[in-house]
């Protein structure tokens, strides 16, 4: 008999504390039945092991995840089409250009983020204490970093952020804003794809040009616009969160920041420990069985939605010493905060640079950067993929 749902999904949705059950989880049932948003039931796979196992395993589909009658985490945000639609393009030849325009050796990238986050913490210096972090540095750092990567205008930015703001909200339901936002923005950039000004060089400069290839002749601009409408929806949202997570954490731990000032040679590994802290992940990682899969204890049978809990395997005091003990220069540290497997986040140097580049500005321009505001009065998004705090209002 299938098991009743120990517990409902998602967990709390402060981002400064690990939820309570995860340690429960992890050691009582690694891989537990839960109810999700759609009341639909799925397994939550909270272990290192068995997460990695999940992640690497091709039996266990992201793509299946969006199929017509399986269970779901929550409603799809976008048109079903488009999951499919990218698996198509990956396969169609356009993975070169996307991984190009990834790169974070580019010419000049890493001092134009330099220079983006002077600008920022410049602005917030001029405005005076409090300010709000995340509105002033951490969501137009992010926006800065995709707007080049992908060739649209900076002026833009807060157009394309507003729209994440729907684009990634998790519902039990469809709602119809969620299928206008998505072409609105998706008209917007094939009408970018075809300006005369886009950068040869940024991704979208490299997939018009692949238009005059006669083996592309299939690809149409719809297609092509949804390549970039994805990359910065997910490469953005997720850099901020973080960015956001990680700034919070050091503002919990204020001799770090002092650390991290006095040896600036460590924040790569700084960076990875933070990822591992991280809390931004807000939902599982979800997976589809395509067959049924033993996990543990547990057979998982074919059909079966899977969520793969990041912080509990990322707290798992079986791979890390002392996990609950935020160390910058731990060595040892295969966290999964990028996943792992097929779908392992191709974007981790830009994710890594743009995260090394912002705190090493804001630790040497901003010694003393605190929290304006106690943390248990921080705002906590609801319904929304990412833990994400409405503001970070903090003084200095």
């Amino acid at each position: 008999m299938t098991p009743e749902p120990v517990l409902d999904f998602p967990l709390s949705r402060r981002g400064d504390v690990l939820p309570e059950e995860c340690t429960w989880l992890r050691e009582k049932q690694p891989v537990a039945r839960v109810r999700t948003l759609t009341g639909d039931q799925a397994w939550l796979v909270s272990s290192h092991a068995l997460a990695k196992q999940v992640l690497e395993d091709e039996r266990f589909s992201l793509k299946d995840t969006a199929a017509p009658g399986v269970p779901r985490q929550y409603a799809l945000t976008i048109p079903p089409e488009v999951v499919n639609n990218m698996g198509n393009i990956n396969s169609a030849g356009l993975r070169s250009a996307v991984m190009k325009s990834l790169s974070p050796r580019a010419d000049g990238l890493v001092d134009r983020l330099r220079e983006r986050a002077g600008e920022f913490v410049d602005a917030l210096l001029t405005e005076g204490p409090p300010a709000d972090l995340r509105a002033g540095f951490a969501d137009p750092f992010s926006a800065a970093l995709h707007c080049q990567v992908i060739g649209v205008p900076f002026t833009d930015w807060r157009r394309l952020m507003s729209g994440l703001d729907t684009a990634f909200m998790t519902s039990a339901h469809a709602f119809e804003g969620a299928g206008l936002n998505w072409y609105k923005d998706l008209g917007y950039m094939v009408e970018r794809l075809n300006a005369p000004d886009v950068p040869p060089d940024s991704l979208l400069g490299r997939l018009g040009a692949l238009r005059e290839d006669r083996e592309s002749a299939h690809l149409t601009d719809e297609m092509l616009a949804t390549v970039a409408v994805s990359m910065f929806g997910a490469g953005a949202v997720s850099t901020s969160a973080f960015l956001s997570l990680a700034v919070l954490a050091l503002l919990q731990h204020p001799e770090l920041i002092g650390h991290l000032r006095e040896h600036p040679e460590r924040m790569g590994r700084a960076v990875d420990e933070l990822l591992r802290w991280n809390l931004s992940i807000g939902d599982g990682l979800p997976r589809l069985a395509l067959e049924d899969v033993r996990l543990g204890e547990v057979l998982v049978e074919k059909g079966e939605l899977v969520l793969v809990l990041v912080e509990g395997a990322n707290f798992d005091p079986a791979v890390f010493s002392d996990p609950e003990r935020l160390d910058l220069d731990r060595e040892h540290n295969p966290h999964l905060s990028f996943g792992a497997g097929r779908h392992f986040c191709p974007a981790t140097g830009l994710g890594r640079l743009h995260a090394e580049t912002a705190l090493s500005v804001l630790v040497d321009r901003m010694p003393g950067l605190r929290l304006a505001v106690p943390a248990e009065q921080l705002v906590w998004r609801t319904g929304f993929i990412k833990r994400l705090p409405e503001r970070l209002p903090v003084l200095w």
